[in-house]
């Protein structure tokens, strides 16, 4: 059994980090940056890499301590299979180490290794159900195609629609007023925003439309109804194909809760962990 163990959450919006020893002691955490192995390739590695090298600093250990260490990391983006063959060349000299996708880590962690199921609505998003023996994974092919029911998609519609109000195609609102208000009420801006805006630029536009939803406004309604629909489309396929128990994860999965309808709503469960709770448990396994 390997003396140190380090579990390793990697989404679009932090990299977070956990190192204990074999009694299961948290000995460091951290929290670092984006990780999404898809997106950016390269920066998710160097954050996993510099995360790891802060866990051992905290830690007061040496790099000739990862030889005793077994790394388990759960990463955005590693559920794509061109994604997956390029890890298998990554690797830290004397450190054994096991990458999965983020969800599956997350699956493990909610429900303590045993079957069920999760959605994660975060600044993507995902759903994978585990029946004791293999996941399948539903979403999560990056928010231009995919991640329903996530931050930012949530965000991309906002953006829109606060344009379509700005030039008299929809009646304004409070929050269309507002995000266009963001932007000086220039659509060129706008424009020129877009050109380097990353998925967690677009999710951060999620907040003041739920926020706005609370206070009535129309727009931010319609828009926050729509993420609820394609929550429930999620949730409905993950319960198809799994008689377990479902669980909801991510930044979005609480203001979204009130919004879904009440039969959705009975087949939830509180989740029993988290994914770097996921990834400590595999890394417990693995070593």
């Amino acid at each position: 059994m390997k003396e140190f163990r380090v579990a390793i959450d990697g989404g679009g919006t932090h990299c977070r980090g956990r190192l204990l020893d074999r009694q299961n002691n948290i000995l460091a955490e951290y929290v670092g940056g984006s990780a999404n192995v898809y997106s950016h390739y390269e920066r998710a590695i160097n954050e996993v890499e510099k995360v790891i090298v802060e866990l051992f600093q905290r830690a007061e250990l040496s790099k000739r301590d990862y030889a005793h260490s077994i790394l388990v990391a759960g990463l955005a983006g590693a559920n794509v299979p061109s994604v997956k063959q390029r890890l298998e060349s990554w690797g830290i000299a004397e450190l054994q180490h096991k990458i999965v996708s983020d969800v599956e880590i997350a699956c493990i962690g909610a429900h303590q290794g045993k079957p069920g199921a999760v959605l994660i609505c975060g600044t993507g998003s995902q759903g994978v159900a585990w029946d004791g023996q293999h996941f399948h994974a539903i979403g999560g092919w990056g928010f231009m195609l995919s991640d329903l029911a996530s931050g930012a998609v949530l965000g991309q519609k906002a953006l829109r629609m606060a344009l379509l109000a700005h030039e008299g195609m929809l009646p304004p609102s409070a929050l269309t007023q507002y995000l266009m208000g963001l932007f000086n009420n220039d659509p060129e801006k706008m424009l020129l925003w877009t050109q380097q805006a990353q998925p967690k630029d677009w999710a951060s536009y999620a907040k003041p439309v739920f926020k706005y939803a609370q206070l009535a406004d129309c727009h931010a309604k319609t828009l926050v109804k729509q993420c609820a629909t394609e929550a429930e489309m999620m949730l409905e396929t993950l319960i198809s194909i799994s008689d377990n128990k479902v669980s909801m994860l991510g930044g979005l999965a609480e203001p979204l809760l009130s919004w879904l309808s009440p039969e959705i709503k009975k087949r939830l469960v509180q989740p029993k962990g988290n994914a770097l709770d996921g990834a400590q448990q595999l890394a417990h396994h693995y070593s």
